[in-house]
């Protein structure tokens, strides 16, 4: 039965449909995100284990966590019926929170697995939300909605993590746990109010097409219909997920280098631009209606942003742009790459080819071998190349994913053109 705020919300404006529900899924994820990244904020100086810096180990064993999450979640996720996603997001709440209770009572080094057990279930978050605004005519916004929030939310966590430090006189061990309850109340009443949302009309249906769960069968046909194409975004993903975790993890360590050690309002300073930009940018795509044009505008917002990381730093080791402005736009050019492929890309490459499923799916299929790349660079910086400075190693970074990136998009947009005008949409 629909409630009362069901009911006024599927005859409410989509200016105002769109306000409730990108609010509310920005609100949510903000929480879900201070759960998992405030712990990033501290360098555990100090700390070691087998010789190896200790955060180094503690971001490793999330990173692993989170990665074998998203591959669960290739089948969690694409399965997922409506009416199980908020007591699923409160068990991945509850086992998030009792990691952090485990990080703060179990002694070093015992406490690193505990950080395992933190990205085992927030790996899950993206795809639960996502469930909840997918498949509707004003997907662009409300997925912008959600995606800028892990910008935002990036820089506030770890803000709030480096104040609850320095403020309260909290141990980096401790200051996750406090940090993660301070946000599980907003987070459970943001959960009600994206429960009340109705299913996408008829209308959406007509202009997106009709999502649902896919099973084993679906999910292999769709790969193999489209396998050449979605190879490419997959590994141009890769490339955006590596470099978005490498900067986000060790944000710290990049701006001491620069110079700015000891900021913390650095992190939400140049976060809070950059979420700004995207989310305008992705929004403004709900005004194409084509289908087809829109997933090419995306293509060429996407390779845009891999031109934006490399041509950023040129400008930086030029001497023309600052180091702030040269962190906020390489920020820009990852987000204009990362936020599509987290909300609407997806959504549209099923709209084109009129393919009944759900984006979900395709999100963590990209997602779980993004993070097997963000692994393997992690722990060939951390193991192999230890004395390559933090700031070096992101630059020669930067250039390798502006340029690979922007030549897999470039093939990934011939493919799917040529697939459309061909009339081979193999649904």
């Amino acid at each position: 039965m629909s409630s009362a705020l069901q009911q006024r919300l599927s005859r409410s404006s989509p200016v105002v449909f769109s306000a409730y529900a990108a609010g509310a899924a920005f609100c949510a994820y903000t929480c879900i995100f201070a759960l998992r990244k405030s712990f990033t904020a501290a360098t555990f100086e100090g700390f070691s284990f087998a010789g190896i810096d200790y955060k180094i180990w503690l971001i490793t064993a999330q990173v692993l966590g989170y990665m074998l999450s998203k591959f669960i979640g290739i089948k969690l996720i694409a399965e997922m019926s409506r009416g199980k996603r908020a007591l699923s997001i409160a068990v991945m709440v509850a086992i998030a929170l009792a990691s952090w209770v485990g990080f703060a009572l179990v002694p070093p080094p015992y406490n690193i697995i505990c950080l395992f057990f933190n990205g085992l279930p927030l790996g899950m978050g993206w795809g639960l939300m996502i469930g909840y605004l997918e498949g509707r005519r004003v997907t662009e916004v409300l997925g912008a909605g959600l995606s800028v929030s892990f910008i935002f939310s990036s820089g506030i966590s770890k803000t709030i993590g480096l104040w609850v430090i320095n403020g309260w006189g909290v141990s980096p061990f401790l200051m996750p746990l406090v940090v993660a309850v301070g946000f599980v109340l907003p987070l459970a009443g943001f959960i009600w109010l994206l429960e009340q949302l109705p299913p996408p009309s008829a209308e959406d249906e007509a202009a997106r097409t009709r999502r649902k769960p896919m099973n084993g069968v679906e999910r292999l046909a769709f790969v193999r219909c489209f396998a050449f194409g979605l190879l490419s975004l997959i590994l141009a993903y890769i490339l955006l997920t590596t470099y978005r975790d490498f900067r986000d993890n060790y944000a710290a360590e990049i701006w001491q280098a620069l110079g700015y050690g000891g900021s913390p309002q650095m992190f939400t300073l140049t976060e809070t631009p950059v979420a700004l930009a995207v989310m305008i940018a992705v929004s403004l795509m709900m005004a194409v209606k084509d289908n087809r044009l829109a997933l090419l505008i995306n293509h060429a917002m996407i390779g845009g942003g891999f031109l934006l990381v490399g041509l950023a730093t040129l400008g930086f080791q030029a001497g023309i742009i600052s180091p702030v402005w040269w962190i906020i736009s390489v920020g820009l050019g990852l987000y204009l790459g990362y936020v599509p492929f987290n909300s609407v890309l997806f959504d549209r490459l099923i709209a084109t080819f009129r393919h009944a499923g759900n984006v979900g799916f395709l999100i963590y299929l990209a997602d779980s071998f993004g993070y097997v790349g963000s692994v393997s660079v992690l722990l060939y910086k951390n193991f192999e190349q230890q004395s390559t400075g933090w700031l070096p190693f992101f630059i020669k970074g930067s250039y390798i994913v502006s340029i690979v990136g922007t030549l897999l998009m470039l093939v990934s947009a011939v493919y799917f053109w040529r697939r459309y005008k061909s009339g081979s949409s193999g649904a």
